[in-house]
């Protein structure tokens, strides 16, 4: 695969580095090798291996919900907030 010196700035500036001449020459020949080494893996027959999803078994853990008593009220925990609307902490936008 030929690695373009653009597509290793391109790369650069998306990750928000800033290299100069000789780390882009560097890189360039780092990014050739890592490709060559991991293109090894393309010589392996893998037709009768199932695909892995995952390593090891997981299940979920189910619990009933509880609702547990609470020492504080609605209103004391409104009156801990600067903002409240209907009865409801308000919030700023996340986004």
């Amino acid at each position: 695969m030929d690695i373009k010196r653009e597509d290793i700035l391109h790369l650069a500036e998306l990750s928000e580095f800033t290299l100069d001449e000789s780390e882009v020459d560097s890189l360039g020949r780092d990014l050739k090798d890592i490709i060559k080494y991991i293109s090894q893996l393309d010589e392996l027959d893998t037709s009768k291996i199932e695909p892995t999803y995952q390593v090891f078994e997981m299940e979920n853990v189910w619990r009933e919900d509880k609702i547990l008593e609470q020492d504080a009220t609605r209103e004391e925990l409104l009156a801990l907030t600067k903002h409240e609307k209907d009865n409801q902490i308000k919030v700023p936008k996340v986004l």
